[in-house]
C-alpha cells in the first residue's frame, strides 16, 4: 500500500518538470528507473513477510541476504541499461537512487511497526 501511494506522489511531483524540461529520452530512463525501484521494493516487503515469522537467524539470511542480492541485481541492470542500451544515464540513475530510498525509508518504517505489533501480541 505504501509502496504505491510513494510512487503515485512522487510520480505526480515529477510529471510536470519532466514534461516541461526533459527529453522523451530522459522521461523513459526515468520511468523504467522508478519501475525497476518500485519492483526491488516489492521483493523487499515479500522477503520481509516470508521471514518475519521465521527465526531469527533465517530472517537475517533472508532480509540481508536478500538485500545484498537485490542491490547486485540492481547494479547489473543498471550497468546492462546503460551501457548495452544506452539510456539516459542521469536520468536513470537519479529516478533508481530516489525510488529507492524512499523505499527503503518505508521498508525501515515497516519493519518497524511489525515489530512492534509483535511485541505487544
Amino acid at each position: 500500500m505504501h509502496v504505491g501511494a510513494a510512487f503515485i506522489v512522487i510520480a505526480a511531483a515529477g510529471a510536470y518538470p519532466l514534461r516541461e524540461w526533459g527529453s522523451a529520452e530522459i522521461t523513459v530512463a526515468v520511468a523504467i528507473g522508478a519501475l525497476l525501484s518500485t519492483c526491488n521494493a516489492l521483493v523487499g516487503y515479500a522477503l520481509i513477510e516470508y521471514a518475519f515469522e521465521r527465526s531469527y537467524t533465517t530472517f537475517l539470511k533472508v532480509v540481508l541476504g536478500g538485500m545484498g542480492l537485490r542491490m547486485a541485481c540492481m547494479l547489473g541492470v543498471l550497468m546492462l541499461l546503460i551501457m548495452v542500451f544506452h539510456m539516459h544515464t542521469v536520468g536513470l540513475t537519479v529516478a533508481m537512487l530516489l525510488f529507492m530510498i524512499v523505499y527503503l525509508i518505508l521498508e525501515i518504517v515497516y519493519l518497524q511497526r511489525k515489530v512492534d505489533v509483535k511485541n505487544q501480541g
